[in-house]
């Protein structure tokens, strides 16, 4: 159950730091090529163009209209890969929704429902695969805790994977928010997960492929 994706992408402004300098290398290369032909630089400036095309197609940040109706949106793009009963401190008996995402999936983050943001929390730890369940519970990550309009509280954690070595996220404590809303980015192949209490109605499956600010995950 999603909308429709609207017609603009634009480049996420988190890829700005990286995107920059490589297209700097790349017209560098090339004006040097130019007047110093070299088979070596060449191929130099091909494996640069490559990287550069690459940056470009994973900071792409799709500007998507969410489906207009009450369901808890996926905060994130990427593949279900475990949905667990777990206990949680604020929470208490709660549901986990865990979603993969690969370096070729949307990485942005967006809020799932209109609410409040009643904390949030860093957590250093280690840098494991993604898709390996201990991330969860060892990795770097960001917690984000909100609570709705109608009063139900829910989480989303930003954890970073194997190559993400930065979680970006705008969300503060007291700040009023919306459904769809920018909530962060991670850079390179990240993990995110949905805290929810035991009794959200989950309406995805293990192995899913979902969509951020797209697809729903559930209701209350």
């Amino acid at each position: 159950e999603s909308g429709e994706s609207g017609d603009l992408c634009m480049i996420a402004p988190e890829g700005k730091i990286i995107l920059i300098p490589l297209l700097l290398f790349v017209l560098a290369g090339t004006g040097i090529q130019a007047y110093y032909p070299s088979e070596g630089l060449k191929w130099i400036n091909l494996a640069l163009a490559a990287l550069t095309l690459f940056s470009l197609y994973f900071f792409r940040d799709p500007q998507r209209i969410p489906p207009n109706n009450n369901g808890f949106l996926s905060p994130a793009d990427g593949k279900v890969v475990q949905i667990i009963n777990v206990e949680d401190e604020e929470i208490g008996p709660a549901k986990q929704i865990s979603i993969f995402l690969s370096v070729f999936n949307v990485h942005r983050q967006r809020v799932p429902l209109s609410g409040k943001v009643i904390s949030k929390q860093y957590n250093s730890g280690k840098f494991l695969a993604a898709f390996n369940h201990k991330a969860s519970l060892d990795n770097e990550q960001m917690v984000v805790a909100f609570e709705t309009e109608k009063g139900k509280q829910n989480k989303i954690k930003q954890i970073a994977g194997l190559i993400a070595r930065r979680i970006f996220n705008y969300m503060e404590p007291e700040f009023m928010v919306q459904r769809g809303e920018r909530l962060g980015f991670i850079r390179f192949g990240s993990r995110v997960d949905i805290i929810v209490p035991a009794d959200f109605q989950i309406n995805v499956n293990l192995g899913d492929a979902v969509l951020g600010n797209q697809t729903i995950i559930g209701r209350f």
